[in-house]
């Protein structure tokens, strides 16, 4: 799998090659990454990939059966897959209700086709469509309409945007440029991500700290290198240069390694965990530490620890000089 392509991506390469090849055994391996836009040694890994794969069991005729030698692919023991997929019904409840909020999101460009896909499942699934009217689902847009629809109208348009972006570990409003790749909804939340000319890289913004933004009449085209984040690992993603931290946490903070990324966790013998992470803002992590109290403690950099144990002090001190006047 290259750099740039996600799991995701691959997935449904793999899931669509495997029919397409069923059916046309002895197919030259340069015409399936022809078929599917990618390089030889691509599907050349996709096959090698496809050859551990198959159903429960772990025997070798639970396998994928996959061969191309001489440059031409046949594929076997792959006709679980091969056949049409039937939603449960879990599964056509959530896509309905799915679906439905898809259609109430403001500024979505081509309304008309989840409509007819809405329309086609309800029809096809009875008295599962009427059950979804008794769910209902609230996606947070946590942004006005109107600057969801802008954001998408400068996509559509290739036009740059102007925001006033609130940065929230700084507590400060910041004006940027940016040229606009896509709008995502994750985790709950809407997000514009896009090239920041600002940060002269691949930036994703919060559509609930979006200030203000304004289409600008130039052209908003990314660079050509520029490349959506792959977002099955999270939105938050560590820039290699930056700062790397080293914390002790204690068993009542252990929360803290499996809600932020970290770069490794080990136990200290005593129930809690050393944990490092990068972050190139320290203003969140401060605010964190001193939350967390004596569960958690900064072991490197030095700078840090100090920046927090002069925070507590001085949070202490106001406390102590506001005490006598408060009784």
């Amino acid at each position: 799998m290259s750099a740039q392509e996600s799991a995701t991506t691959r997935l449904s390469r793999l899931l669509t090659m495997v029919p397409w090849l069923l059916r046309r055994q002895g197919v030259d391996i340069e015409e399936a990454a022809r078929e599917f836009g990618v390089s030889r040694e691509q599907v050349e890994a996709d096959l090698m990939l496809l050859f551990v794969c198959g159903t429960p069991g772990h025997m070798p005729d639970d396998l994928i059966e996959a061969e191309w030698e001489g440059g031409k692919v046949y594929l076997g023991n792959a006709d679980t897959i091969d056949r049409p997929l039937r939603l449960g019904v879990d599964e056509a409840l959530a896509l309905i209700v799915g679906l439905r909020a898809l259609a109430a999101v403001p500024g979505i460009g081509d309304r008309d086709a989840v409509d007819r896909a809405l329309a086609k499942l309800e029809s096809a699934t009875g008295s599962v469509a009427a059950a979804a009217t008794h769910i209902s689902v609230a996606i947070d847009t946590g942004a006005a309409a109107a600057t969801l629809g802008e954001a998408r109208r400068a996509l559509t348009g290739h036009r740059r945007v102007h925001l006033r972006y609130l940065v929230a570990g700084r507590d400060e409003a910041t004006e940027r440029d940016v040229d606009p790749m896509r709008v995502v909804n994750f985790d709950g939340h809407w997000y514009l991500e896009g090239w920041c000319h600002r940060a002269e890289d691949v930036r994703l913004f919060r559509f609930d700290r979006i200030e203000a933004l304004t289409v600008l009449d130039v052209d908003g085209t990314p660079p050509a290198d520029a490349r959506p984040r792959d977002l099955d690992s999270g939105v938050f993603t560590p820039h290699p240069t930056d700062l790397l931290v080293r914390l002790h946490l204690q068993p009542g903070a252990a929360w803290v390694a499996d809600y932020y990324p970290t770069e490794s966790a080990e136990p200290d013998g005593h129930g809690g965990q050393v944990v490092t992470l990068r972050t190139a803002d320290t203003a969140w992590l401060r605010r964190l530490m001193w939350r967390l109290g004596g569960q958690a403690t900064v072991l490197e950099p030095a700078a840090l620890a100090d920046e927090v144990a002069d925070g507590a002090r001085a949070a202490l001190e106001a406390y102590a000089a506001s005490a006598p006047a408060a009784g």
